[in-house]
């Protein structure tokens, strides 16, 4: 748009010149080898545009030939170059689909066509075309033939990571990944694994500093950076808590500072605030993570917070820490155990009991059956509270990729990922009781009783030694027929062997006396009960 704009102003202007010679009239002379001549001014400028358009033509056609051959073999060029990009392009969609066999024609036809030197995903694409045929070998020399190319580094460290992950060498992994986070930072893949690296061996300076170039980077969020730092000062903290104590309060109060409501961090900045004496401070950290969100830990640690405190003083403590978070079941529970030890069973049995209306679970059970051997010592009830301790839920813990653990780790065990424990209930048991809801709104059926009660018919017991000498009496009848309906005739040895080998066995007909100390079933618990439950095992 430009050029034409220009093109007509040019144009314009040649008119307007011309224009502006036609109604000026003039002669122009010129003197020559001893000839004058003499024209108009508009034809003397007529014959200088047409000198110099003339000129300009000549001009152009001696460097056109003069430029031939290179305008010839550039264009032969550009069209092979179309050619193999064409190639190219065939060959990565092939490989993108799985089509080994045209990836690895179209990466022959691209490189006769294409200098590899020139374009590298040549290299990219050979490399590929290997993996779909199966040879990690020669791809993985691709691979590393790409690190000596810097503009090809990064790729090619990416494909050893990625061959070094299929074989299961996390160390190999973890070396290409570092390399790649020391280049480029920003790559999302090479920091997660330098980062598990890092946090596996203990090294949380150097993890810390990994987060902190992630987050300038804008890799991750300014939250998600909070949080992977708070975590990782965390566990700094418990590492130095023996050998640097300083240094792991200051670790621990900047985590705290950074996500008041993880209960870890509190828990820690609190431990070394005691540990210095600084028991207010560290009351104050616990009680904001309280608010937050309960958590046994911190339930504990504040209770414990002065060793030399009676049992009174923490059983008030527990109750400060309930009447900031109420109708909690976590605040019943830690008042119920901070009663228990001060042997306020009252106290502790009301707590209990609450923290099962609000959240049955298997530790509030458990905690119950302890209270009920205290305080009376009855070993029925207590093992009636035991066996609903069992079918309860289980209580929360600490879970990592199906590991449970009693105390937070800062890494999984089983993948290194960094913050993968959760404190959350785990898999409930495979013998766990299901209640199935809409089969319970099914009424069953009742069956009748019979009007009269069966008896069974009685087994008559064949005894050799009498039956050889009187099977019979004279009147028909057998002997034990005078005999009440009551009467058990005693079973002998000869008897018993006269019993035939395929003979059934007949179960007995009652049941085996309850055990005086079993009190069985509570009424209320057993109308509770569903009329359709079952176990799976």
């Amino acid at each position: 748009m430009i050029r034409i704009l220009a093109f007509l102003i040019v144009v314009f202007a040649l008119g307007l010149g011309f224009a502006w010679l036609a109604d000026r009239p003039g002669d122009m002379v010129v003197t020559f080898s001893g000839y004058q001549y003499q024209v108009s001014l508009m034809v003397a400028a007529v014959a200088v545009v047409a000198v110099v358009a003339a000129v300009m033509i000549f001009w152009w056609l001696l460097k056109s030939l003069w430029n031939s051959p290179y305008t010839i073999s550039r264009y032969f060029r550009v069209r092979r170059r179309d050619r193999g990009y064409q190639a190219l392009s065939t060959g990565m969609i092939a490989a993108g689909a799985g089509d080994g066999a045209l990836a690895r024609k179209k990466t022959k036809e691209a490189a006769k066509l294409i200098r590899s030197d020139q374009e590298p995903l040549i290299h990219l694409l050979e490399a590929q075309a290997s993996l779909l045929e199966g040879d990690h070998e020669g791809a993985r020399q691709k691979f590393e033939a790409m690190l000596d190319d810097p503009e090809m580094r990064l790729l090619g460290l990416r494909g050893l990571y990625l061959e070094a992950e299929r074989l299961g060498d996390r160390n190999a992994a973890r070396h290409y990944a570092g390399r790649a986070a020391a280049v480029a930072p920003q790559l999302a893949w090479a920091a997660e694994s330098t980062l598990e690296e890092l946090t596996a061996r203990g090294d949380w300076d150097g993890a810390l500093k990994l987060v902190e170039a992630q987050k300038s980077t804008r890799q991750i969020e300014r939250d998600a950076a909070n949080r992977r730092r708070a975590v990782l000062l965390t566990a700094k903290a418990q590492a130095l808590l023996d050998s640097d104590p300083n240094g792991a309060k200051a670790a621990a109060v900047e985590a705290n500072r950074l996500c008041p409501d993880f209960a870890p961090a509190a828990v820690a900045a609190a431990t070394t605030l005691f540990r210095q004496n600084d028991v207010r401070k560290g009351s104050k950290i616990l009680e904001a993570a309280w608010k937050a969100e309960p958590h046994p830990e911190i339930a504990d640690l504040y209770t414990h917070a002065r060793p030399g405190d009676a049992v009174l003083d923490r059983l008030n403590r527990a109750k400060k820490l309930q009447e900031m978070k109420k109708n909690h079941a976590e605040s019943s529970m830690t008042v119920a155990r901070a009663a228990l030890d001060a042997q306020d069973y009252k106290t502790a049995r009301s707590e209990a009991e609450a923290a099962i209306r609000m959240d049955r679970r298997e530790g509030a059970y458990l905690l119950l059956a302890d209270i009920e051997e205290a305080e009376t010592g009855d070993q029925g009830k207590v093992r009636q509270l035991l066996s609903k301790a069992v079918r309860a839920p289980r209580d929360p813990a600490w879970v990592a990729d199906g590991v449970i653990s009693e105390r937070w780790a800062p890494v999984s065990p089983v993948t290194g990922k960094l913050d993968a424990f959760e404190w959350r209930a785990p898999m409930e048991r495979l013998d766990h009781l299901i209640d199935s809801h809409d089969d319970a709104a099914t009424p069953v059926p009742a069956i009748e009783a019979p009007a009269k009660p069966v008896r069974e018919k009685p087994i008559e017991v064949i005894d050799h030694a009498v039956a050889s000498t009187d099977k019979v009496t004279s009147a028909g009848k057998h002997p034990a027929a005078d005999e009440p309906e009551d009467h058990v005739t005693p079973v002998t040895a000869a008897a018993f062997a006269a019993v035939p080998t395929d003979a059934e066995a007949v179960d007995p007909a009652e049941e085996l006396a309850r055990l005086p100390d079993d009190p069985g079933v509570d009424p209320d618990d057993e109308a509770e009960k569903s009329p359709r439950r079952f176990r799976l095992f």
